[in-house]
């Protein structure tokens, strides 16, 4: 009763307080995220009053099951934008741009930190440097496409944004692999080749062949169904079947063979929109399934968002150094990377700062730093703060750009009971 009464004030909560987003010309997802915040441990939380918002972290460890669905469906609906017949027009420019900014965020962050660190080696290691230069790469699929959605933006830079957020984490998580396991090294003082090169390969190889092979299966158990409502089923069944073996970690000699949901999710989504003539329509209804899914899974972030970070000066110090040099390598490597594949000045100008907000992933990328010990904490107490900052004004951020690139109109969004209304009348 507990967990359902929670579910109801959340969904209740951030519906009501995205009204108020609305009026205040700010994005719905800032409007859950800040609906987690209100209800978590820091605020109302802390009142324990039961089914009132989430009291403590462990409760909210209870609600992991919809960070992970959420997780796959969203990477489901990213791999719609892999259509062959869309790749041949921006696949060579989303390649280049979606490797080369990643790259460069990480080489900015790197340079900053490291340079930290020899000026103050007492308040940040070498190892906890370079992890956070790797942590920089990701960037928050899930707040992206809920912009993109809300608004229905439509143009160029969108048409290369959704792609590059996706190719962005592929290609974060394989530096992060490489770069923690230097940090290991560092900090063991034992180098290991398997951990370092073959593991990160390994993890983003199986994750596309286990989507490819679900994906296939997808396709063909799909023609045996008919109506709407079952389609939808089977789809929201392979969903979450992938997110589900994902899990799975299987040791293989010295080296542990994992998947990244995100990635596998993404390729399910990437085969079945080539594969199956009517993958648009179901795409489309499972989107308005996931609604409620959505808001749980920002409401549930904002509420894991740690305010005690803001005690420490250092933390706050080193936060704003990695938010900023972040940005900027976001920023111009993406600006630089457009021009040299001759992108429009729209994608020129604005693309790179749709690609600020950061979540899910980079906190996933903690959770694995966390076993460098102190390092480990200092790394995941810096992305905690990093995090708050991006998810409050990185949505906005995102809508601005795409309204100054010309592909957000400024009415928005039409009311369906207002649509309903002038219909009644006529």
């Amino acid at each position: 009763m507990q967990i359902l009464l929670t579910v109801a004030v959340v969904l209740l909560a951030g519906l009501l307080l995205s009204r108020l987003a609305k009026k205040c010309q700010l994005p719905a997802v800032t409007a859950y995220i800040l609906t987690g915040i209100i209800l978590g441990p820091y605020l109302i939380g802390a009142l324990n009053i039961p089914g009132i918002g989430f009291s403590s972290t462990e409760q909210l460890k209870s609600f992991n099951i919809i960070t992970q669905a959420a997780t796959g469906f969203i990477a489901f609906s990213i791999g719609n934008e892999f259509r062959l017949s869309s790749l041949k027009k921006t696949g060579k420019q989303a390649t280049v741009i979606g490797i080369l900014q990643a790259l460069a965020a990480t080489a900015v962050v790197d340079a900053a930190l490291i340079g930290l660190h020899f000026a103050f080696p007492d308040k940040i290691s070498l190892a906890s440097a370079i992890t956070l230069g790797a942590i920089a790469a990701a960037t928050a699929p899930a707040t992206t496409m809920m912009v993109v959605n809300q608004y229905k933006a439509r143009g160029h830079v969108t048409e290369l944004l959704l792609p590059i957020v996706a190719l962005d984490d592929a290609v974060g998580l394989v530096v992060f692999a490489v770069s923690f396991g230097i940090a290991k090294s560092l900090t063991s003082g034992v180098i290991d080749v398997l951990t370092v090169i073959v593991e990160p390969l390994l993890e983003v190889a199986a994750s596309l062949a286990l989507g490819f092979v679900v994906g296939l299966l997808f396709t063909l158990v799909e023609k045996v169904f008919h109506s709407r409502s079952k389609r939808m089923s089977i789809s929201i069944a392979f969903v979450l079947l992938t997110v589900a073996v994902s899990s799975l970690k299987i040791p293989m000699g010295g080296i542990t063979l994992g998947f990244s949901p995100l990635l596998a999710c993404m390729m399910l989504g990437t085969v079945f929109c080539n594969m199956c003539e009517v993958s648009e329509e179901l795409m489309s209804r499972t989107d308005r399934w996931t609604a409620p899914l959505y808001i749980m899974f920002f409401a549930v972030s904002g509420a894991q968002l740690d305010f005690s970070v803001f005690k420490d000066i250092a933390i706050v110090s080193i936060g704003v150094v990695f938010v900023v040099t972040r940005c900027l390598g976001k920023y111009f490597g993406t600006h630089f990377s457009a021009k040299a594949v001759h992108c429009p000045d729209t994608v020129v100008k604005y693309l790179g700062i749709t690609l600020f907000p950061q979540e899910g992933v980079a906190l996933g990328m903690t959770a694995t730093a966390l076993s460098l010990g102190a390092d480990g904490t200092f790394i995941r107490n810096i992305v905690l703060f990093a995090v708050l900052i991006y998810e409050l004004c990185g949505p906005l951020a995102t809508k601005i750009a795409l309204t100054k690139a010309g592909e957000i109109t400024p009415e928005g969004k039409k009311s369906a009971r207002g649509a309903a209304d002038m219909a009644a009348r006529r």
